[in-house]
């Protein structure tokens, strides 16, 4: 039976990847539902103007559409389209003659290192530490990583991703990608341990 089959909201991103590969552009809406929200996350990292913001999240969905018939299928869509949003979002950056800055770490975010606990303590009373200094301090820990452990660690943390998904996105051995999220983490933990004493 080789019916046209519908596409719908149910249709799994492989099904959909599969149609999107033989031209069928409906197939790629609806991937493009499905991603833009966390897309347009990640190029708010980079960029902090929202117009820009949705430019650039637009042109990263017009080169992945482009780049579709080259798109292996050994990846999750998600990784591969993560990729394409960060050379895009750096490019928008190059050609507008900024550099690309570090990421934007909210002190809310930071629950994921290792000193959690010390972190959410921050708001209690007979703490005089301040939500916002702590905030500073990871952020300036965050920017003074090299680039390639501060993308290690943001993946991790702020965006969740696996070790493996990591590892694609790098294109480095997982064995790497774990040395160098314990390496940014220890710095940071370094960096405001005065703040958690």
């Amino acid at each position: 039976m080789t019916g046209e089959h519908p596409v719908s909201a149910d249709t799994t991103d492989e099904q959909l990847l599969k149609r999107a590969q033989q031209g069928d552009s409906r197939a790629f809406d609806l991937l493009v539902l499905r991603y833009q929200h966390r897309i347009m996350a990640v190029v708010s990292r980079f960029i902090s103007d929202r117009d820009e913001v949705l430019d650039v999240t637009q042109d990263a969905f017009i080169r992945a559409w482009r780049a579709m018939p080259k798109f292996r299928g050994d990846s999750q869509f998600y990784t591969w389209m993560y990729r394409i949003a960060v050379n895009t979002a750096k490019n928008h950056l190059v050609a507008k003659k900024r550099r690309p800055p570090s990421v934007d770490v909210d002190v809310d975010d930071a629950v994921g290192f290792d000193d959690a606990e010390g972190l959410r303590d921050i708001e209690n009373p007979e703490n005089a530490l301040s939500g916002e200094q702590m905030g500073e301090a990871v952020h300036a820990a965050m920017m003074a990583l090299p680039e390639d452990l501060r993308t290690a660690v943001t993946l991790r943390e702020f965006d969740g991703l696996s070790y493996e998904e990591i590892a694609e996105v790098m294109e480095s051995p997982v064995g790497t990608v774990r040395s160098r999220i314990f390496r940014a983490r220890e710095h940071i933990s370094n960096a405001i341990a005065h703040l958690l004493d």
